[in-house]
């Protein structure tokens, strides 16, 4: 039985617990998304931010006003207007307060109010707070009957439902907000470029993404950095909506210091990252040797910031070091963009660069229509008051008589001169010095200019292209309040040409150190320190013995061939350490329970191998597509039922046919041209034989001869040719004095 849900009528009704759940979790995402976190295209501000801002207009907190204890505003916020924690309201009103956080800031802060690093704000009883002249800008004309208001929380006072906004707030501020279902991130741009833009649009209703994107070039960011995304990337993202910006520090030039030493300096870091977490990560990454072109990382910042990075040595090439850093830490950060705002309708929709831009437009129009009709209602207010004025001049003892004389003078006014209400009640209320015939010819002049502006404001009014007019001259007016050339207007983040792809050396990445990887007979597989002796000094577990010991350097991959026909690589700074006796290869790598390592190798880009299978077939591949990044690895040889992959050898640059021995013992010689290249397959027949299959295939040059391994330390050379032949031939007897084994090592 599901549980009852009571009205507050006492009703009684059963309901599916189901169908309640999903009814109050979508009353909690609409309500997280419009009440909370989706900021409203046409002012750009959450709800906390803009009954922030209001509660300090009610505060007279204006810029030119003495400021007041921040404690004081959010008490004011959360009592009247924001019934939640204090503490998140301060927070609120602290990120407005900061100019690294806020690309033009809305709160004047006195006090500490955090800083770059991470440090938090003091407690809101210390700070102070008044507003800026942008936030003046945002509530300009509030009392005007810009906006519509609504009840509070609790009705007793009302609070505007968006800001008439004479600032593009959104774009130009940027926003955050993570909501149920959806999220929006706004990076902030430069105001200058915004309102050139919205000159341009005001003009050309349908310009197009990539015209604005000439006037709007990208987000400007208040702490500088270089953008470096590429144009059509940029221009895909205001067009979506969606997208993302590559942001990187700025680097001054490199600095010089004695005995050919330099040292890199960073001015700038990117947007909304601690610098010292920052830091702190450098360190980090300078202890496990991940950056070992970087010798010390100082922090000499004041008021400004100064990163100073010592390379390790000064053979460093600055670029390198450069896109080291850029790799390995958020000296390079990618800044989301994702236009999910709320409309004028307070439908959460993602609109692009355009439409954003028009709903400005379109407030900003809607604003001018009521800030005018509010005007010229005041002004038929005062005619209609100075119209009655005029009468009491023209009867001037009359009205004296009135006043003297009747019980009901208002009543008798209204009836003798066909006044109204409010007139008979204006004269009623004249002081005795305004019936100078002064105050009379300021009454007339008053009059007749109320007239004129009256007549121009209809007609504005009625005038829809003098309105676009008016608000060009808006946005012409806020570029040249945010000039270029002013501190605040200035852009902060150039954008720069993408960056072109910097070779790092690996070793930029991982030291390099020489190393012994050994590969046990079960399959036991470690790194040790070093060449020569560290094969000979490892231990390996009882009843295992040593198999495989290739001598490399930890930036070196190894490739792995099994006998079934599959490549594997292994990075050289993934295997396990020299200490105990390492880990089971398959732990790495994909290779079945029935299947084994046939042999390991350096990898060396560019290098050719000769692979085959133990039924006589094989080609050469490029080691370049043998390089697999899964741990399943890559197939090589298409085996035939019953064979397995027998040989994988290096090609040597030198090496012009291919000696080829069977099980069999017969050996032949061929032109190594015969051999097709691959990335994969079965290949061609490299000797034909009646019993068995192939021992062995080797790479080498004729005029030199055959090299075989006699011993761990002897070997002969051998002439072969008298045993060159056909390919897919049998082959003859080896030559007295060959190994036994039948192998050429």
């Amino acid at each position: 039985m599901p549980p009852q849900s009571t009205a507050e009528s006492g009703e009684v009704r059963e309901v599916r617990l189901a169908e309640a759940l999903s009814e109050r979790y979508l009353a909690y995402a609409l309500s997280t998304i419009m009440s909370r976190s989706l900021p409203d295209v046409r002012d750009g501000l959450k709800p906390v931010h803009r009954r922030l801002l209001h509660a300090m207009r009610e505060l007279r907190l204006n810029p030119d006003t003495p400021f007041k204890k921040s404690a004081r505003v959010v008490g004011d916020v959360i009592g009247k207007y924001h019934p939640h924690g204090d503490q998140a309201v301060y927070d609120a009103l602290v990120r407005l307060a900061q100019d690294f956080a806020l690309r033009y800031p809305l709160i004047d802060g006195q006090g500490n109010f955090g800083n770059i690093d991470g440090d938090n704000a003091a407690a809101m009883r210390y700070t102070e707070a008044r507003l800026t002249a942008v936030a003046a800008r945002l509530l300009e004309g509030i009392d005007e009957d810009a906006v519509d208001f609504r009840p509070t929380y609790d009705g007793e006072a009302q609070e505007p439902v968006v800001l008439p906004a004479n600032f593009p707030n959104l774009l130009a501020n940027g926003a955050q907000g993570i909501a149920v279902g959806m999220a929006t991130s706004v990076p902030p741009h430069n105001v200058a470029e915004l309102a050139e833009a919205l000159v341009h649009l005001v003009r050309h209703p349908n310009a197009g993404i990539e015209t604005l994107v000439d006037k709007v070039q990208g987000p400007d960011f208040p702490t500088g950095g270089l953008l470096v995304e590429p144009r059509d990337s940029i221009v895909e993202a205001y067009r979506t909506g969606r997208g993302s910006f590559r942001l990187r520090a700025r680097f001054a030039e490199p600095e010089p210091l004695s005995g050919g030493r330099y040292q890199l300096v960073v001015t700038e870091i990117p947007y909304q990252v601690s610098k010292a977490k920052l830091i702190e990560r450098v360190a980090e990454l300078l202890e496990q040797r991940k950056l070992p072109l970087l010798g010390d990382i100082r922090d000499e910042s004041a008021e400004d910031i100064r990163l100073v990075f010592e390379p390790k040595s000064r053979n460093v090439d600055p670029e390198h070091l450069k896109e080291s850093l850029f790799r390995a830490s958020e000296l390079e950060v990618r800044v989301p963009l994702n236009l999910n705002v709320l409309d004028a309708s307070q439908t959460p929709r993602v609109m692009s660069l355009r439409e954003v831009l028009q709903a400005y437009i379109d407030h900003r129009h809607v604003v001018l229509q009521r800030r005018t009709a509010h005007r010229l209602e005041k002004i038929a207010r005062r005619l209609d008051v100075l119209a009655g004025y005029l009468v009491a001049y023209l009867n001037l003892d009359e009205v004296i008589r009135i006043i003297r004389e009747e019980d009901e003078p208002k009543a008798e006014l209204m009836r003798a001169f066909d006044l109204a209400d409010s007139q008979a009640e204006a004269i009623l209320n004249m002081r005795l010095r305004a019936l100078r015939k002064l105050e009379e010819m300021e009454i007339r002049r008053e009059h007749t200019q109320l007239s004129e502006e009256q007549a121009d404001l209809r007609d504005l009014l009625g005038d829809e292209a003098r309105r676009l007019k008016v608000l060009e001259y808006e946005f012409r007016q806020l570029k040249k309040d945010f000039a270029p050339d002013t501190p605040l207007g200035r852009r902060r983040t150039d954008v720069a040409e993408p960056p072109s792809a910097v070779v790092v050396p690996l070793e930029a990445v991982i030291e390099r150190e020489p190393v012994t990887v050994l590969l046990s007979a079960k399959g036991w597989i470690r790194a040790m320190k070093g060449h020569g002796t560290a094969a000979a000094d490892a231990k390996y577990k009882e009843g295992d013995n040593p198999r495989f010991a290739v001598p490399c350097q930890t930036t070196d991959k190894l490739l792995v061939f099994a006998t079934n026909g599959r490549m594997y690589t292994l990075g050289t700074d993934k295997l396990p350490g020299g200490r105990g006796f390492g880990e089971p290869l398959r732990l790495m790598i994909d290779l079945p329970n029935d299947q084994d390592v046939l042999a390991v190798l350096v990898h060396e880009a560019g290098r050719k191998l000769l692979v085959a299978a133990s039924d006589g077939r094989g080609f050469l591949v490029s080691e370049d597509e043998l390089v697999a990044q899964t741990k399943n690895g890559k197939q090589v040889l298409n085996l035939a039922a019953g064979a397995e992959a027998q040989v994988l050898r290096p090609v040597p640059l030198e090496a012009d046919h291919l000696a080829v021995i069977g099980e069999n013992r017969k050996l032949l010689a061929f032109p190594l041209a015969e051999l097709p290249e691959m990335a994969r397959g079965r290949g061609v027949t490299l000797q034909k034989y009646r019993d068995g299959g192939l021992k062995d295939a080797k790479p080498f040059a004729l005029d030199v001869g055959l090299e075989v391994q006699l011993g761990p330390e002897r070997s002969r050379t051998f002439d072969l040719h008298h045993y060159l032949g056909k390919r897919a031939s049998a082959g003859r007897l080896p030559p007295a004095g060959f190994p036994k084994h039948g192998r050429f090592d």
